[in-house]
C-alpha cells in the first residue's frame, strides 16, 4: 500500500472522526515537508487527559467509516453518499508508531464505523490496541471505543490493552434512539459499559490482594450524548447522564451539540446552528453535579425543564432560592461557599484557609480570585462596602448581565428562538 493512498485514508477516517467529542482538535499545524506521513494540519490529532491529569495529544481517527446502520444523526450512516475508506489493522499500528517517532502524539483515540457486525469490528480494534502493546512494545496512552453488541469476552480484552474504553448512547432517550437509529437497541449500548464497570471493580478488588494483577481501563470509561438532533429537554438529557454516572461508575459524560448534516425531516434542517451555548450550559451543569455538591433535582425538574442560555446554571439556581443569600463567607461551611454565584472550588479552598487566620473582606476576597460581578450580590463579608439589600432577582440578573461578556454573546439571541 502507498504511502499516498494511507494518506488519503488518514485525511477521510480523521475528519469522519471529529464528531466524537471525547477529544478536542489541538489546533496543531506542524507539516512534513519531504512527502512523508505527518502533517498534523489535517491528521486529526486531538488532546485529551490522562487518569493522572497529564494532557496528551492523540492520533484521533476511525478504523473505518463503513457502518450496517442508517442512523439518521450519523454522517457515516450507510444511505450518506460519502467517500469510504478502511484501515488495515496493521496501517493503524504503522501510523501510531510513526507519529509517536515524530513526537506528533503521545498516544491513540479509535473508533470505528461498524461494519459485518460489532464483534467482529471490536475485535479488529481490539487487535490495534494488543499489536501496540505486545509487538511494539507501546505504552502511550490508549482510548478505545467500545461498539454497542460487542461479546463480553472481547469487552474484556479490550480494558486489558487500552487505557479508557467508551460507548456512545448518542441519543439521551430510548424513544429518540427508536425515532433516529430504529436498528439500533438501547440494550446493546448498556451491555458492553455494565461489563466494563464490573472488571473494573473486580480487576481493582484482585490488585489488593495480588500486585501483578494488570491493570484495566484505569482510566475509566465515558459516554457520548448528542444535543438538539430528537428534541429532548435539558432535564431528559442531564438526568439520563446522571443515572449512568451512577450505576455505571462514568469518568466523563461529553455533551455534543448536532451538527445538521441531513435534509431527514425528522432532524433539524441544514444551516439551523449547532446549539453550542446549550452543549455549554450542560457541561456546566454536569460539572456543578460532579464537583460542587449539586443533586440533579435543584437544578432540573419539572417546572425548570430548561437551562438558562444567558446565565449559568448556578447562578440560575441562586436567584431562584434568594431565601439562602446571603452567604457570610467567615462562617458558612464548604457546601454553601460552593453555592455562591462566581466562587470556584479553588476559590472555596482558599477562603476555607485564608479565614483560619482572619476575617475576610472584599480586598481579600478579590485578591483570592473572586468573579466580583456574580458574586457580591449572594455574600457578605467583614465589610459594609458594597451589600445590597432587597434586590430582585431579575433585577440582580438585569446588573450581572449588564456587567458581563461571554464569548457566547453573539449566538444568544439565535439560540433563545430555538425553545420559543
Amino acid at each position: 500500500m502507498s504511502f499516498e493512498r494511507v494518506q488519503e485514508k488518514l485525511n477521510i477516517l480523521a475528519d469522519a472522526a471529529k464528531y466524537d467529542v471525547s477529544c478536542s482538535s489541538s489546533g496543531s499545524n506542524r507539516t512534513n515537508t519531504n512527502k512523508g506521513l505527518g502533517n498534523a494540519s489535517n491528521s486529526g490529532i486531538c488532546h485529551t487527559y490522562t487518569e493522572d491529569g497529564r494532557c496528551v495529544s492523540l492520533l484521533k481517527i476511525l478504523l473505518t467509516n463503513h457502518c450496517i446502520f442508517d442512523c439518521a444523526y450519523c454522517v457515516t450512516r450507510k444511505s450518506n453518499d460519502i467517500k469510504r475508506a478502511a484501515f488495515q489493522v496493521q496501517e493503524v499500528v504503522d501510523l501510531t508508531i510513526n507519529f509517536y517517532r515524530r513526537n506528533y502524539i503521545e498516544g491513540l483515540f479509535l473508533s470505528s464505523g461498524i461494519f459485518k457486525s460489532a464483534d467482529y469490528t471490536m475485535e479488529r480494534l481490539v487487535s490495534v490496541a494488543k499489536k501496540l502493546r505486545l509487538e511494539e512494545n507501546f505504552n502511550g496512552y490508549i482510548h478505545l471505543k467500545s461498539i454497542p453488541g460487542a461479546s463480553d469476552e472481547l469487552m474484556r480484552e479490550a480494558g486489558l490493552y487500552a487505557d479508557r474504553l467508551s460507548v456512545n448512547i448518542e441519543i439521551p432517550t430510548e424513544e429518540g434512539l427508536k425515532l433516529l437509529a430504529p436498528d439500533k437497541n438501547r440494550a446493546d449500548f448498556i451491555k458492553p459499559m455494565e461489563k466494563v464497570k464490573n472488571e473494573i471493580i473486580q480487576y481493582k478488588s484482585e490488585k489488593k490482594l495480588i500486585k501483578s494483577t494488570p491493570k484495566y481501563a484505569p482510566a475509566g470509561q465515558s459516554t457520548q450524548m448528542i444535543v438538539g438532533a430528537s428534541g429532548e429537554n435539558d432535564m431528559q438529557i442531564m438526568y439520563t447522564s446522571n443515572y449512568f454516572y451512577k450505576n455505571f461508575n462514568l469518568k466523563r459524560v461529553y455533551y455534543s451539540g448536532y451538527v445538521p448534516i441531513s435534509y431527514d425531516t425528522r432532524l433539524p434542517q441544514i444551516g439551523t446552528p449547532v446549539p453550542m451555548l446549550r452543549e455549554n450550559r450542560l457541561y456546566q451543569t454536569d460539572w456543578l453535579l460532579r464537583f460542587y455538591g449539586f443533586h440533579i433535582e435543584e437544578i432540573l425538574n419539572k417546572d425548570n425543564q430548561y437551562l438558562d442560555l444567558d446565565i449559568d446554571p448556578k447562578l440560575g439556581w441562586a436567584l431562584r432560592n434568594l431565601h439562602e443569600f446571603p452567604v457570610d463567607v467567615n462562617k458558612a461551611d464548604k457546601r454553601m461557599l460552593a453555592r455562591i454565584p462566581g466562587l470556584g472550588m479553588k476559590s472555596v479552598f482558599k477562603i476555607l484557609s485564608a479565614r483560619r487566620y482572619r476575617q475576610l473582606n472584599w480586598d481579600h476576597l478579590k485578591a483570592i480570585g473572586i468573579s466580583f460581578n456574580r458574586a457580591q450580590y449572594f455574600l457578605i463579608c467583614a465589610s459594609n462596602q458594597f451589600e445590597t439589600r432587597d434586590l430582585t432577582p431579575e433585577k440582580i440578573k438585569g446588573l450581572i448581565l449588564q456587567n458581563s461578556k461571554s464569548k457566547y454573546t453573539s449566538m444568544l439571541s439565535n439560540q433563545l428562538n430555538l425553545f420559543g
